[in-house]
């Protein structure tokens, strides 16, 4: 690494239509707790990265808590594998478990459906 500059991978969202749209139920139960962060549109991995804080906020709406503990590990878990693909620089790797955090936000968006 230079003495002054370092490189740098950063994730960032791309939803063609927005996270309301992509996924109206995450960011209707999001918005409850913090409507700015659903405005700004984070990414799936930007969410993760708040999923404690989000889930200590969320006290008074239990269903969405209990989906997102059921995910919670395996999301962790993804979200620290990125971090580690990233800084060993294997970004093909990082990319397919960015996949895969988006499989588990399809799958907690199809269980709000259903609540």
């Amino acid at each position: 690494m230079s003495r002054y500059m370092q490189l740098t991978v950063r994730i960032k969202p791309y939803y063609k239509k927005g996270l309301k749209e992509v996924y109206p139920g995450l960011a209707g139960n999001l918005s409850y707790l913090n409507k700015v962060l659903v405005e700004e549109g984070p990414s799936l991995f930007e969410i993760v990265r708040r999923l404690d804080k989000l889930l200590y906020d969320l006290e008074g709406n239990s269903p969405f808590k209990e989906i997102l503990l059921k995910h919670r590990d395996k999301l962790r878990k993804l979200h620290k594998e990125i971090q580690e693909f990233i800084a060993d620089w294997d970004l093909a790797k990082a990319d397919q478990a960015l996949y895969k955090i988006e499989d588990i936000f399809d799958e907690i968006e199809w269980e709000l459906d259903k609540v």
